[in-house]
């Protein structure tokens, strides 16, 4: 039995959305041949991954002359939250404490990438006494 298809984009799906997020609105031909750059494509294989993303609801077309110009409807940040929380439901239990320990302990995080976190995680700190304390006023 098949298996429902998934809303979060497929590797080679993300691939054509980092060309409409770049790009912009483009011709099938310009998805092709910016898709190219980095490995062999059939236009055939690429129109299919967009009528199943459009299916998807993550492009739409509009008809232009012959053929259609390709849009991204997800925002780069909207995939990336999706996906996420699906690594992080999948694999960390839901924990995203647990994501980020797996990064900090693997050695996948350069300095600077720490320093930012820290600071991340202290303004986030400090919003959230912010609220608190206006909450108690309340």
């Amino acid at each position: 039995m098949a298996r429902p298809a998934s809303q979060h984009p497929t590797d080679g799906e993300l691939e054509i959305l980092r060309v409409l997020w770049n790009r912009g609105p483009s011709p099938l031909g310009d998805v092709c041949e910016s898709l190219r750059r980095g490995r062999d494509v059939a236009t055939t294989t690429v129109a299919t991954m967009l009528r199943v993303m459009l299916d998807k609801g993550l492009v739409r077309r509009k008809r232009e002359g012959r053929g259609y110009r390709w849009s991204a409807v997800v925002t780069h940040a909207a995939a990336a939250e999706s996906m996420v929380a699906k690594l992080v439901d999948g694999i960390f239990d839901g924990s995203a404490q647990r994501l980020v320990a797996h990064l900090v302990q693997g050695g996948q995080l350069s300095a600077d990438e720490l320093a930012e976190l820290r600071t991340l995680i202290g303004s986030s700190a400090n919003n959230i006494s912010r609220k608190v304390a206006k909450a108690r006023r309340e």
